[in-house]
């Protein structure tokens, strides 16, 4: 694919992640990275009596942080010199990740809008993203996400 032909793929879902699980080490990490040190995500002991999961949960947005990852092989796109993300339009978190729960992405191109300017240029992929939780009907995560990929 080149950036020119992208909008042949406009709703057709063209990745599914690898699974990936979501082990308590990574969940601590986060909670350190972004100061987000509530309970229900670090104490097992407790959650096991206190929280409706009976486990510790992944943070909501450690799950949308894992985009970039996920995502990691999606869409090849030749003439690329560098892809960034540029934003989301909607997020929502249907259901807990519990700890040691496995997730995959599954991505759909849902629009390709060229732009040019400023010495650059390229096109702002928007994707349709479900996060998958195995062995849930609920998927964990669903987002709008735009991916900018430079020429």
């Amino acid at each position: 694919m080149t950036i020119d032909n992208l909008h042949e793929l406009t709703g057709k879902e063209v990745a599914v992640s690898d699974w990936l699980t979501v082990d308590q080490r990574r969940i601590d990490l986060f909670a350190d990275a972004t100061e987000d040190r509530q309970w229900i995500h670090l104490d097992r002991e407790r959650s096991e009596h206190d929280s409706p999961y009976r486990t510790t949960v992944a943070h909501g947005f450690l799950t949308l942080s894992l985009l970039s990852h996920l995502s990691r092989n999606v869409l090849p796109v030749e003439g690329v010199t560098m892809r960034v993300n540029y934003g989301l339009n909607r997020v929502r978190f249907p259901a807990p990740v519990r700890v040691d729960s496995r997730i995959r992405g599954r991505f759909t191109l849902q629009n390709v809008k060229p732009f040019s300017g400023e010495g650059s240029s390229g096109a702002d992929l928007t994707f349709a993203v479900t996060i998958e939780l195995e062995g849930s009907e609920k998927p964990c995560c669903v987002a709008e996400w735009i991916v900018r990929y430079y020429r």
